[in-house]
């Protein structure tokens, strides 16, 4: 670890990219709160008022991140349940 640099800038970073890159909803919300509690813990550690001001910004950016996902698959998971009636099965296109 060197000198002068906030380690969770990084750790904010990497979950970030996390969040971008996971499939699932569930583990796509949870990096971004555990983003936004880096940057928290970032801003908390920071003498800069101007960094501070930004890290504390990335940490809401990051809260509403995960919020609008978790709000979409709400929306997401009504529809296919409705489209899932079977199809009668045509024995004549079988052969």
């Amino acid at each position: 670890m060197s000198f002068g640099k906030n380690p969770h800038v990084a750790k904010a970073t990497l979950a970030e990219q996390k969040a971008k890159a996971a499939g699932d909803e569930n583990t796509r919300a949870s990096a971004w709160r555990d983003a936004a509690r880096q940057w928290e813990r970032a801003a908390e550690r920071e003498t800069i008022d101007k960094r501070i001001a930004e890290y504390t910004a990335n940490a809401e950016a990051a809260r509403r991140e995960a919020d609008a996902e978790g709000s979409s698959t709400d929306d997401d998971a009504s529809p296919p349940a409705a489209a899932a009636a079977p199809r009668p099965l045509d024995r004549s296109s079988l052969n």
